[in-house]
């Protein structure tokens, strides 16, 4: 918990509140970056890669891996980089936001359409064994293949779907039946597979330059307080 305390450098509001999709009572979701010292890592047991807490809701990455993710894009991860909800950044956490276009790659196609394909099949077992979806997951999917067409068609992820609020929240509800999820999913895949004819997004992440920026990152904390 105190690595997340004194050494966190980008903190950021995620989930319903930064999609424009929060309803009341709907929770606060925070996701961080944080920065081991790096005196940590001389030792055999090494720093955790990721850490819960020490608020609810609050999930935090240390700088490596969320890097790591971030170049497979992964889109938990990518988020983080585009919320416009920013609570917390320091000087280190904008150098790492001015790099966040370093990490987009051809590999978000893939990655989204995985995530959402895998989603997917959890719904269709919900729907054989409960008789209906979990609906707010069904939306989740839903707003996963928005932003990722958005990524393809741009070279960004969309994370504020507010255009799509109404949609998405009816989804939530329950009010679509399946057949209309199906077709909406299929569309949206569609849709993502054409806009790879004019993607900007380049055929690899610029891995050089974050892992410059890394090394450059792990000597100036040298002589940081663990």
């Amino acid at each position: 918990m105190r690595l997340v305390r004194d050494h966190t450098i980008l903190s950021v509001v995620v989930g319903s509140r930064a999609y424009g999709l929060a309803v009341d009572g709907s929770d606060v979701d925070r996701r961080g970056v944080f920065v081991a010292p790096t005196p940590l890592f001389w030792r055999f047991d090494k720093p955790p890669t990721h850490v819960d807490g020490p608020a609810p809701e609050q999930f935090s990455w240390e700088v490596e891996r969320f890097c790591v993710l971030a170049l497979g894009a992964n889109p938990t991860v990518l988020e983080c980089l585009w919320s416009p909800l920013v609570e917390r950044v320091t000087p280190v956490g904008e150098e790492l936001r001015g790099l966040r276009g370093a990490f987009l790659s051809l590999r978000a196609h893939r990655t989204f359409l995985r995530y959402a394909e895998s989603q997917f099949r959890k719904l269709e077992a919900d729907l054989r064994t409960r008789g209906e979806p979990r609906w707010k997951h069904v939306m989740h999917l839903l707003r996963l293949l928005i932003s990722g067409r958005h990524l393809v068609r741009h070279g960004e992820p969309l994370v504020d779907v507010g255009d799509h609020r109404e949609m998405l929240l009816a989804v939530r509800r329950g009010e679509l039946p399946w057949d209309e999820i199906t077709r909406l999913r299929a569309a949206l895949t569609a849709d993502m597979d054409k806009a790879l004819a004019a993607t900007p997004l380049p055929a690899a992440p610029d891995r050089p330059r974050i892992e410059d920026w890394l090394i450059s990152l792990r000597r100036t904390r040298i002589t940081s307080t663990p």
